[in-house]
């Protein structure tokens, strides 16, 4: 199991950047995936970004251009950059791993990031 805690949640206008952090009880070059979900009020948690084996990085098509996974393994942190923001992009971020290719997912506890004027 991978122990996870966000940060880096809040309010931002529409146009501005974000940046969420995930800490991690392992270094992220040991854990499969990781990677970002969100879910808005009244939908399904659906996937943002992911990053496979420390590397390989996958986006959703309605973040691409706009939103950049990556990782720090001395940190065990993984971030997600968020810019251009849309108040459709309001919803609650979770950072997900597992840590294997069979290993169950594990999750963060959620952080709220809301894109108003």
């Amino acid at each position: 199991q991978v122990q996870l805690v966000e940060s880096g949640g809040g309010l931002v206008q529409p146009g501005g950047s974000l940046s969420l952090s995930c800490a991690a009880s392992l270094r992220i070059s040991q854990i499969y995936i990781m990677g970002w979900y969100r879910q808005a009020p009244g939908k399904q948690r659906e996937l943002v970004a992911t990053m496979t084996r420390g590397v390989t990085t996958n986006y959703a098509d309605s973040v691409k251009g706009r939103f950049t996974i990556s990782g720090d393994n001395a940190k065990n942190t993984l971030f997600l950059q968020m810019n251009s923001l849309k108040p459709e992009d309001t919803a609650v971020y979770y950072c997900h791993a597992r840590l294997h290719v069979f290993a169950s997912s594990d999750w963060g506890q959620g952080t709220q990031v809301t894109v108003s004027s």
